[in-house]
């Protein structure tokens, strides 16, 4: 091998393994949506749901807004079904500050992304920000039909990933993911604590009906309780010694 072939690899080498500590340096935030859509059969009153509804989502959240709207006529058939919505659509292709700061700033783009409870018995918007980790805000609504209650649950977060791995940043966002868990697991967590307090004060019988993305089972694993195959919520299997 001739010496510019060699000088080629090394420059070669060089460049990948630059280009893997630049990768790994550079701050990211990445932009996640979540939604999770649960069936709860009980003849628990609404006041006894809600409530507990409130309870497990304030053991998770910084913040929290709930409303309890006065729905009138007979109860339906079928419970409703959350919309999204995009308040950024709002801005359109203004300039000005507020379209600076969206593009500077995802979190800010997130908080404005929502979801539309039409006919729930009652929402709820939350905020969990973990400093040097991630901002996540939830939005809650919880239907009551014929068949008991329906709860959706939307969560957005932006992620902070990178800054160097041992840079203040990075070690910042390592001990604050030690603390309070990663995003992922936290969004999961915020879920599991809402629906268990469903299930434990009104004996109610829970299925998880759809969501995206896939189901994060282990913080359901740790709470000894995980969705079967049939998608209920049950004890988790014990292993065999």
């Amino acid at each position: 091998m001739n010496k510019v072939a060699i000088g080629a690899v090394a420059a070669a080498c060089v460049l990948s393994g630059c280009a893997t500590v630049n990768n790994a340096s550079i701050e990211k935030n990445k932009s996640i949506e979540l939604y999770r859509v649960f069936d709860i059969k009980t003849n628990a009153d609404r006041y006894v749901v809600t409530e507990a509804a409130s309870d497990g989502l304030g053991a998770n959240v910084s913040s929290a807004d709930e409303s309890n709207p006065i729905v009138m006529g007979d109860v339906p058939e079928k419970p409703g079904r959350f919309k999204p919505v995009d308040g950024t659509a709002a801005f359109g292709n203004a300039n000005g500050m507020m379209s600076l700061a969206l593009k500077m700033n995802s979190s800010i783009g997130n908080a404005l992304k929502t979801a539309s409870c039409e006919g729930a018995v009652w929402t709820a918007t939350a905020q969990k920000n973990a400093d040097n980790a991630f901002n996540m805000s939830f939005n809650l609504c919880l239907w009551k039909y014929q068949g008991g209650y329906a709860l959706d649950v939307y969560a957005n977060y932006t992620k902070k990933e990178g800054g160097g791995f041992l840079g203040v940043t990075g070690l910042a966002r390592e001990a604050a993911y030690a603390i309070a868990g990663t995003p992922e697991e936290w969004a999961e967590k915020t879920v599991l604590d809402v629906v268990r307090k469903i299930k434990q004060v009104s004996q109610a019988e829970i299925k998880y009906v759809e969501g995206y993305p896939k189901l994060n089972s282990a913080p359901w694993q740790d709470s000894g309780e995980v969705f079967n195959d049939e998608g209920y919520l049950s004890k988790a299997p014990v292993a065999p010694n």
